[in-house]
């Protein structure tokens, strides 16, 4: 597997609305903390190159707000709710020795201790109680909480695998099928 190109597209969030008269934007965050969004700039609008620039932001209570560069009313604001932001990987702070992003590890194939390929991460979902892999293949869909050292037990980037301690036994269906 090729490792990610400084030119890929990294997902961070998307605009949810427009907050007050002067053309600021409600943004909702993908990042962990949610304000983290802010380090990362400039963003990039449904993974073109469209770029947009934060002039300023704030908590406003339980959301995040933002006036952005050209956005001055509130229909220009408007023109921008469900857009997604995202930033080039490139931009982005290389992860600690053994870390990684979320993004690096979606089409990585996920393989239980018992040689079993479930399949490839289609995503990653966060849940509250802990993040989950959605695993796609054979024409199933199979989710494995991303617990490491429990469920996790390794991540190899390099060889494009997960290894996870998920027996099939674990799986929905009495007849899932060993290998």
């Amino acid at each position: 597997m090729a490792a990610p190109s400084a030119d890929d597209k990294v997902a961070l969030g998307r605009i949810n609305g427009v907050w007050g008269t002067r053309g600021w934007i409600k943004v909702f965050s993908d990042t962990d903390p949610p304000e983290a969004i802010f380090d990362y700039q400039p963003w990039l609008l449904d993974q073109s190159d469209e770029k947009l620039a934060v002039a300023e932001w704030r908590r406003q209570g339980p959301r995040l707000v933002a006036r952005v560069d050209g956005i001055d009313t509130p229909e220009q604001a408007a023109g921008l709710i469900g857009r997604s932001l995202s930033v080039r990987r490139g931009d982005l702070p290389p992860p600690d020795p053994d870390q990684y992003y979320w993004n690096d590890l979606v089409g990585l194939e996920v393989v239980n201790l018992d040689g079993h390929v479930y399949g490839k991460i289609q995503r990653l979902i966060e849940t509250g109680a802990n993040d989950v892999l959605e695993v796609v293949g054979n024409q199933r869909t199979t989710l494995i909480p991303f617990i490491p050292e429990h469920y996790v037990k390794s991540v190899d980037l390099d060889g494009g695998v997960v290894k996870v301690d998920w027996p099939l036994e674990w799986l929905d269906e009495p007849d899932a099928e060993q290998d």
